[in-house]
């Protein structure tokens, strides 16, 4: 499948350009708001670049976007309505309505799509949730999430909509992407405000188990940790260290995406999913007073 990439920042760079480029897709070319900065890109991945982000459409059937969400929602919009497929960045949306918006022009012109929620798309982490659902007996889970993207070593330190959103829209579409499929649906989410950005959150499973997470992006840098533990009948089972680099992880995307849509189906981590995750954050920043209240 030829694709077309969105974006020029690192995560575009050095994820989603290198990812298709090993998967069994094409690359095509890429297209950012910056030239100068899209002909940079383009010249470090071997592509062209485009001059806008329509003439992209038009030389692919598929585009990956690698841009902050505000801006990925309405581009991939367009994309959508034009029939191209949709390798989308979590969350999708920071709007609840937007999100479903997109999610409806997809379904109206037959554009499948695919959210990247990185380590759902590796092996490690697969196998774990098939072992969990093995067992079928899980009652509930604790999350222990404390990033330092202030660091000096971290690439997303300078990220603007990262310093706005926080942990919230960054690391939550992570965790709900991990529960999800470990414990069920979420009923229900409650959050409440930390200290900077952290929050805390309890989610309610339709399956009667109840998750509790604390996640912090820029929490001290003393204080990072990462944990996610279920706990059941047999015991306590943690989530294992994604070993699995992000631009192998994005190829698996990109050929699952391929497949999904030239067999013509909706694919389990696509816009049904990805709204859902965007409706249940929508809900949570209402309770923490901050952005859109429509999280239903």
């Amino acid at each position: 499948m030829r694709f077309g990439l969105v974006g020029t920042g690192y995560w575009a760079r050095e994820t989603h350009g290198p990812g298709i480029q090993a998967s069994s897709n094409e690359l095509v070319g890429l297209w950012g708001r910056d030239p100068a900065k899209a002909a940079e890109a383009a010249e470090i991945l071997g592509v062209e670049a485009f001059s806008s982000h329509d003439a992209l459409l038009d030389a692919v059937e598929a585009v990956s976007y690698a841009v902050p969400p505000d801006v990925q929602a309405p581009l991939a919009l367009d994309a959508a309505r034009a029939g191209k497929h949709l390798l989308l960045d979590k969350p999708v949306a920071l709007d609840a309505e937007v999100a479903r918006e997109l999610r409806a022009a997809a379904k109206a012109s037959g554009s499948r799509s695919v959210v990247f929620f990185t380590a759902r798309y590796t092996p490690e982490t697969r196998s774990w949730l098939a072992e969990l659902a093995a067992e079928d007996q899980w009652r509930g889970s604790w999350t222990e999430w404390i990033a330092a993207n202030q660091r000096p070593e971290s690439p997303y330190k300078d990220s603007p909509w990262r310093q706005r959103e926080g942990a919230l829209w960054d690391l939550g579409p992570h965790l709900l992407g991990t529960l999800v499929p470990a414990l069920g649906p979420v009923d229900a989410v409650v959050a409440v405000a930390g200290v900077g950005d952290a929050v805390h959150l309890t989610l309610t499973h339709e399956t009667g188990a109840v998750s509790t997470a604390t996640i912090a992006l820029w929490g001290p840098p003393a204080a990072y940790t990462w944990g996610i533990r279920m706990w059941g009948e047999s015991g306590i089972s943690a989530a294992p260290p994604r070993s699995t680099s992000a631009p192998l992880a994005l190829a698996t995307a990109a050929d699952e995406l391929a497949s999904a849509a030239s067999e013509g189906r909706e694919h389990p981590l696509g816009l049904d999913f990805g709204v859902r995750v965007v409706e249940l954050l929508a809900d949570a920043a209402r309770q923490l007073g901050r952005g859109p209240a429509d999280g239903a």
